[in-house]
Formats: C-alpha cells, sequence, structure tokens
C-alpha cells in the first residue's frame, strides 16, 4: 500500500518509477521578468491542479510545473501557439516546453513579492569553507558540507524531467521506450552541477510474458535483424542523436561518440541547464546505481564521508573531470565503501552478504554475471557501530595513507583485502564484472600523491589545536584540509612520504606547486 511504502524507506525501483511519472506530468515554461507568481499558478489552474512547482535561474526565470493529471498538460498545449517570428523558420515539434510573455507588460511598479529561487549548483569552496568554520565539530562541518553539494529534490526532479523530454523523441521511432537517468543523478551521491547520464531502455518485460502463453500460436514481430547488439546500438543512437540535433528545442552541442567502448550521445539540454550523455540500457550500470542507493540509505555516515572524501580529492587535484590517469569519483567512493566495510564492526554491508539476502525477486544474472542483491532495505540489520564521522574521517586517511597497495587489491564482494591479480598500480575489483579492474586508469605518481595527501591530512587532524585555530580564526577541522597544502608546508611533506620513491616526490611537490592555483580555480568553478 501507498501508507506503507511510504513509512519505510522506498526501494531503488519504486523511487524511479515514482519520479518517472513525476516527469511525464511535469511542464517547463520560461517565464517574462517581471512575473505575478499567483497569477501564473492561477492560469495553470485552468488547466488542472498544479501539484508542486519552483523557479529556477537559467538565463532568466524558468519554472517547473508538476500538475496532478497528464490531461492537464494536453489541455495547456492546445491553448500555446507556435512561434510568431517572421525571420525564422520554426521545426514544429511540439514539446512540454513553453515560452510565457506578458500580453500587457506591467509598466508602473507594482509592489512584487520576490520569487524564490531555487539553487540548481553549489556553492564555490571558498565559501564553503567560511561555513565550515562556523560549525562545532567536523561531523557538523561534514554534514554541512553534504548539504551543500547533495541534488536538492529540485534538482532532481529537474533531471527527470530532461530524461522525460528525450523519451519523447524516442517514442516517435520506438513508442514502447523509456529514458532513465543512472549513475549519480539516482544513486545518492550526486553534486548539484553534474552532468546527467541517461539510458534508452526498450524492455518492457513482465508485460508481455503472460499474455504470450494463451493461444495456439508462437507470435513474433518481424524486426530489422543485424550482426550485432553493438550496431544496433549505434544505429539508434545516430538516428535519435541527429534527432535531437536537428528537432530538438534547446538541444545543443550535440556529439555522437559511436566508437567508445559504451556509444553515447553528448548534448547540452539549454532549458534545464544539464550536459547530458545519452546511451543504450546498460544493466550493470543500472544494477551499480542501486548498490550504491542502497549503501547510501543504510547510514547517513556513509554519503557524509563520500561527499567530503570527493570535495578534499577535487582541492588537491586527485580528481578530474577531464578523463586521464587520475581516481574517478566513482573508485573514490567505492574505496569509501570498502574502508566502511572494514571498520570493527562494519558499518555497511559486503556485497555477498546483500546477495545472501537476496530473494527470488533480486536475482539478477547480467551476461553470465552474478548481480543478485537484496533491493528490500528492510531485511538488511542496522549497523552497530557507533564511531562519530570525527573518528572515520580520520581514520580513512590513516588507513589508505599506509594500505599496501603493491601487494593487495580492494573487494567489495567480500569486504577483505585481496591479492593483486595482476600488477595495475591501484587495482578496485569492479562489483559486478568480476574480472574488470574499475581503477585499470590510475598510474603510479597519482596513486602516490592520493597517499601523500591522505598521510598529510591524517597528521594535519591529528596536530590540530582546534580551541587555538577557533580563537585564531583560523581554519580548523576539514576547513583545514580543503585549502591547497603545499604552499608553506614542503618540507614538512618530505618528512611523511618516506618510503615513497624519490623521483615520484619531486614530480610530487613540483605537481603540488602547480596544481595549487589551478586546483582552488578548479574547485571554485565546478
Amino acid at each position: 500500500t501507498d501508507a506503507e511504502v511510504s513509512t519505510r524507506k522506498k526501494t531503488f525501483a519504486e523511487v524511479q518509477t515514482e519520479r518517472l511519472d513525476q516527469a511525464e506530468r511535469t511542464v517547463l515554461i520560461k517565464c517574462p521578468s517581471k512575473l505575478n507568481e499567483k497569477k501564473l499558478l492561477q492560469y495553470l489552474a485552468s488547466h488542472g491542479n498544479v501539484k508542486s512547482h519552483f523557479f529556477f535561474e537559467n538565463r532568466g526565470i524558468s519554472a517547473l510545473i508538476e500538475f496532478s493529471e497528464k490531461s492537464s498538460i494536453a489541455s495547456l498545449q492546445d491553448a500555446v501557439g507556435i512561434p510568431s517570428a517572421s525571420e525564422h523558420h520554426v521545426v514544429p515539434f511540439k514539446s512540454r516546453l513553453f515560452t510565457f510573455t506578458l500580453k500587457n507588460p506591467v509598466s508602473q511598479h507594482v509592489e512584487e513579492t520576490p520569487l524564490h529561487l531555487s539553487p540548481q549548483c553549489h556553492i564555490p569552496v571558498k565559501d564553503l569553507i567560511e561555513k565550515l568554520c562556523l560549525a562545532d565539530s567536523i561531523s557538523s562541518q561534514m554534514y554541512i558540507l553534504l548539504n551543500e553539494y547533495q541534488l536538492t529534490e529540485e534538482n532532481i526532479k529537474l533531471r527527470f524531467l530532461a530524461c522525460s523530454l528525450v523519451r519523447d523523441f524516442a517514442r516517435a521511432y520506438f513508442p514502447d521506450s523509456t529514458v532513465k537517468p543512472f549513475g549519480s543523478s539516482v544513486n545518492t551521491f550526486g553534486k548539484l552541477g553534474s552532468d546527467v547520464d541517461m539510458f534508452l531502455d526498450f524492455r518492457d518485460t513482465g508485460k508481455h510474458a503472460t499474455k504470450m502463453k494463451k493461444g495456439p500460436f508462437e507470435m513474433e514481430y518481424q524486426m530489422k535483424r543485424l550482426p550485432s547488439e553493438r550496431l544496433a546500438t549505434q544505429r539508434i543512437l545516430s538516428v535519435i542523436g541527429d534527432c535531437l540535433d536537428n528537432f530538438g528545442p534547446g538541444c545543443a552541442n550535440v556529439q555522437k561518440i559511436l566508437n567508445a567502448r559504451c556509444p553515447l550521445v553528448k548534448f547540452s539540454h539549454q532549458p534545464t541547464g544539464f550536459q547530458c550523455d545519452l546511451s543504450v540500457s546498460n544493466s550493470i550500470a543500472i544494477r551499480s546505481s542501486e548498490l550504491l542507493y542502497i549503501y547510501g540509505c543504510l547510514d547517513s555516515r556513509v554519503r557524509a564521508l563520500v561527499f567530503t572524501i570527493r570535495c578534499w580529492a577535487r582541492v588537491h587535484g586527485l580528481t578530474n573531470s577531464a578523463p586521464g590517469t587520475w581516481i574517478t569519483n566513482f573508485s573514490l567512493t567505492m574505496m569509501v565503501m570498502f574502508f566502511l566495510q572494514r571498520r570493527s564492526p562494519p558499518i555497511i554491508p559486503t556485497l555477498d552478504q546483500l546477495k545472501e539476502l537476496a530473494g527470488e525477486k533480486d536475482k539478477h544474472i547480467i551476461g553470465g554475471y552474478d548481480c543478485s542483491f537484496v533491493s528490500d532495505l528492510r531485511k538488511i540489520k542496522p549497523t552497530k557501530n557507533t564511531e562519530t564521522l570525527d573518528v572515520l574521517l580520520g581514520e580513512f586517511f590513516e588507513y589508505f595513507g599506509n594500505f599496501d597497495f603493491r601487494k593487495n587489491s580492494i573487494n567489495l564482494r567480500k569486504g577483505k583485502e585481496v591479492n593483486k591479480p595482476e600488477s595495475s598500480p591501484l587495482y578496485i575489483w569492479n562489483p559486478f564484472e568480476q574480472d574488470l579492474n574499475i581503477s585499470k586508469n590510475v598510474n603510479q605518481p597519482q596513486l602516490e600523491k592520493f597517499i601523500a595527501m591522505a598521510r598529510e591530512s591524517a597528521w594535519i587532524l591529528q596536530k590540530e589545536d582546534k580551541t587555538q585555530q577557533m580563537i585564531n580564526k583560523e581554519p580548523w577541522g576539514l576547513a583545514a584540509l580543503l585549502i591547497p597544502f603545499g604552499r608553506n608546508n614542503s618540507s614538512k611533506m618530505k618528512n611523511r612520504m618516506k618510503g615513497i620513491g624519490s623521483e615520484t616526490i619531486r614530480s610530487l611537490l613540483d605537481s603540488l606547486k602547480l596544481n595549487n592555483a589551478s586546483s582552488q580555480q578548479k574547485a571554485v568553478g565546478k
């Protein structure tokens, strides 16, 4: 029942279904600059009940409007005209994106109540540091960071709407298809401002299976056959990409990257302000999103620690939005999960333990890999571990600052350090495709930079005199870790890097000096 679902934590699938349904009842309106909110809502109410709405800034003011009934959209669309601009020819594709302008602009200064605008990006690091200094413990600093960076309810609605608008195009060719977000938009670890990864799904499973059993005939559609699934994927994405490029209102910079390991179409969706990556259904990526969703829901410390470590890594130039030899956010997140599995008692279960709890419905074998794990959060026993985030943050740096990366790999299925199967500097087992290393791209200097930064951070936290720093108005705790190191303490750094190859140290210290300026810029710009 609905009441029962709302009291317990919803499963990943329930949340997805609910959000996709919400998005289908939603429109986006570019508003006039002098807008009376009441008037707008009054007008919209003539087409049906408005369930929720919010305003945001995106080259002017936009409003996301969620109706209670899908039919209200058709009613509104009936009333909307086609742009009459004479100098442009328009592509007559009618979407759920509208522009409202006032027929009689208000000339006299009416007392306007200013609109409340929902922020769609997080504050710059320097502003964050100021906020952190006002907190009373490292734990509360970490929760402040989480609150500033995590996706808001409004931002999530906007992400699902972007998918829903792309789906309207896909349905022109494939009426049963859906477009769903995966990765950071749905796994509870998404940061404001991050891209939207979406995939096209044709699997309308379950619906047909029962109907097909009836009657004396085996029946199937005649469909075009191609030599490989990859070729089909490439062709479908190529056509949908062209479609968005040629007809999609507000779809700009469409790039088709069809020869990648996972073919995709990149584009910028101007009405929502998102960078989007569209690919074709990848079941394993969805299982990874759901696994992280479960870990993120189990204990509030999980997300606080992940957001903190990722922000820390970005400030120190350990991660980068461009692909390269640095550690990815996904790898970092997996390292945090592993660390939490290794606590005593563990804060989150291993993947094997989640697999033991899996019921019949949770069985998923994908491409020969067993991707089964429990989806009902109530079946997972809460942890008995009571360590504070203050302790966990220091212990994380301590743990990985002294981890034997030469010999050991990180395995989330077992929650154990396992001998490395091959010689990559950093080896993190792909939780589902057991023969893949998700951090294969990371090279030795990058790994050693990570170790050096972890040691430095552990040392700063241990040596700290919080009260003194607060009196002196100096950044303390987490705030002190979010200021690039190596300004004035490169000699201190040298002592803590004993046991790390000397040629790497030299390149490290150089890169620290270089990184200082650029990583602060990057962190602020992100």
